[in-house]
């Protein structure tokens, strides 16, 4: 598997210049917040965002500065529903690093997060970039919607997967989806280009959601998540879902009460997650990730193939073979 500077060779300058942009977007005349945004770019992760979308618009041509606002915006929209998350989860860690909440706690967490939101409209309103924000704001909406909807379905820990796939496709597909469509946007591409890019991030980014869940079985990978850590946080994922279909009513209460009420019982979570190898529910969702997979290569592969498309290939392959 092909690593992450590889992957970057064909926007290897763009992603040096795209630095500028994004520090120069969060800037603010605030002592503290100029405080905690010099604190989000030093804990920057692997950028897999903004590389989305400056190959998504240079498998296009040159990178224009339309692109630069497109990644700029995405990834400033990104961090605030980042710093939003981890208030609504209570999470004091990110990516190896204090959140803004544990650090600065809720309050002013909520504010950041704020800040960055209207920092993204307004640079894109600024720059004129009307095309790209409808976009963006498209996701953003889509975005809280599956975390609504998913806060809502948990409850009854009943729903089938159907409803689990409007969920991801919101929650987490959609900002993939948007950085494809906002590069390919970025780059003067028709509506229908524009659109057939933002299938192709959308697919890639449910195969990427079933991967993470995946990693709750840990399947023998140091995967950097403690398995079983889903069905603590009664999450329920693609490998539990068609469990639950495939059991007998009692077997399939028994597990309903283990995540609702026994989930701080390690041998009971064990337990489930046997369950799940024995029925198949790893099989399952395996298959089904390595389906939108092979749809989001069908996808990509009705545009010209050059170094960055190979690139965004090489991005879905990662997104499945990853290890965490």
């Amino acid at each position: 598997m092909p690593s992450i500077e590889e992957l970057q060779r064909p926007i290897a300058a763009e992603m040096k210049a795209f630095e500028p942009h994004f520090r120069e977007a969060m800037r603010s005349r605030a002592a503290l917040l100029d405080r905690i945004m010099h604190y989000i770019v030093k804990r920057k992760g692997k950028q897999m965002r903004p590389m989305f979308t400056l190959l998504s618009a240079r498998q296009f041509g040159p990178v224009t500065d339309s692109a630069f606002v497109a990644a700029s915006l995405i990834e400033l929209l990104h961090t605030a529903t980042l710093v939003h998350d981890d208030v609504v989860d209570n999470a004091d860690m990110r990516r190896g690093f204090f959140s803004i909440n544990a650090l600065w706690k809720n309050k002013i967490a909520v504010l950041v997060g704020d800040y960055l939101l209207s920092r993204g409209l307004l640079m894109a309103i600024d720059k004129g970039e009307f095309e790209l924000l409808r976009i963006v704001s498209a996701a953003v909406r889509d975005m809280s919607e599956g975390e609504l909807l998913q806060l809502e379905k948990t409850r009854g820990l009943n729903f089938s997967e159907e409803v689990y796939y409007d969920i991801i496709r919101k929650k987490t597909a959609s900002l993939i989806a948007a950085c494809c469509a906002s590069g390919a946007s970025a780059a003067g591409r028709s509506a229908e280009e524009v659109d057939r890019m933002r299938h192709f991030g959308e697919l890639t980014g449910i195969a990427f959601q079933i991967k993470d869940d995946l990693f709750d079985y840990g399947n023998g990978q140091d995967t950097g998540k403690p398995s079983g850590l889903d069905i603590k946080e009664k999450k329920l994922t693609l490998p539990l879902i068609h469990t639950l279909q495939q059991v007998d009513r009692m077997d399939r209460r028994w597990i309903v009460n283990v995540v609702k009420n026994r989930n701080e019982d390690n041998k009971a979570v064990a337990r489930v997650m046997e369950m799940v190898t024995e029925v198949g529910g790893i099989t399952h969702a395996t298959k089904q990730m390595l389906s939108y997979r092979d749809q989001a290569l069908a996808v990509l592969h009705t545009f010209p193939r050059n170094e960055s498309r190979d690139a965004l290939e090489g991005l879905l392959q990662m997104t499945v073979e990853r290890t965490k």
